[in-house]
């Protein structure tokens, strides 16, 4: 695992950030001594609609990809049971309201993060390296930044570490947070989801990963090949 802490923040960025998120008002960062981490999985309630019923079938689906998430990425969990995540909203780079249905028939790795959150801004160089890899018409890495206020900032940000690769995704009224906060997927951030290309949650992961690994591409793979 060592080699991919070079992507993680001394404790101290990480302090500082969850620091500048409290005085923000925003949600607490999600640390942990490893870097990378996640809670427990969310269920889907008695009584769901059609979609969370048919995404539920695709329990041993979701089992068989998430124990291909080892080494880099192993702290991503099997969605307990898979839920449909088609009504997440937030805009996409034309700044137009969209939500997750938009990317039907597109397996998604969908990454909420922010600027003040120090293990998001140091993942985003490797989730940009992974779209640049493996990005095509079944697959793309969906960034939504949830700072408050205007792009200027989040723009700014990937201007300078030079993102290339990554939508400009945003929600800055912390609705999508929230919503997958009562879902039972996301501790703080960042938070990750893998997404099949029927809305359907396949696996997640609370805290920041080597988005750029060889474990991470594989991941990849699996997922659209299982």
């Amino acid at each position: 695992m060592a080699d991919g802490n070079k992507f993680f923040p001394a404790p101290r960025l990480i302090l500082a950030a969850l620091v500048a998120g409290v005085l923000a008002g925003a949600v607490a960062v999600y640390v942990s001594e490893s870097g990378s981490g996640n809670n427990a999985p969310a269920e889907v309630a008695a009584g769901g609609s059609k979609d969370d019923i048919a995404c539920a079938a695709k329990a041993d689906r979701a089992k068989k990809v998430a124990a291909a998430a080892t080494g880099q990425v192993a702290a991503l969990l099997p969605a307990d049971p898979p839920q449909s995540l088609k009504s997440l909203a937030f805009n996409g780079p034309d700044g137009k309201p969209m939500t997750l249905a938009d990317h039907a028939g597109k397996t998604v790795l969908l990454n909420l993060w922010a600027t003040w959150c120090a293990p998001c801004r140091a993942e985003m160089p490797a989730l940009d390296a992974l779209q640049k890899d493996k990005g095509s018409d079944a697959f793309q890495v969906v960034a939504v930044n949830v700072d408050a206020g205007d792009d200027a900032k989040p723009k700014k940000f990937l201007s300078d570490i030079g993102v290339e690769g990554l939508g400009f995704y945003r929600d800055a009224t912390m609705a999508l947070f929230n919503d997958v906060k009562t879902r039972g997927l996301a501790l703080g951030l960042p938070v990750t989801m893998l997404i099949d290309g029927e809305g359907c949650l396949i696996a997640h992961m609370n805290g920041p990963a080597e988005w750029s690994s060889p474990d991470a591409k594989r991941l990849v793979e699996t997922a659209l090949t299982n």
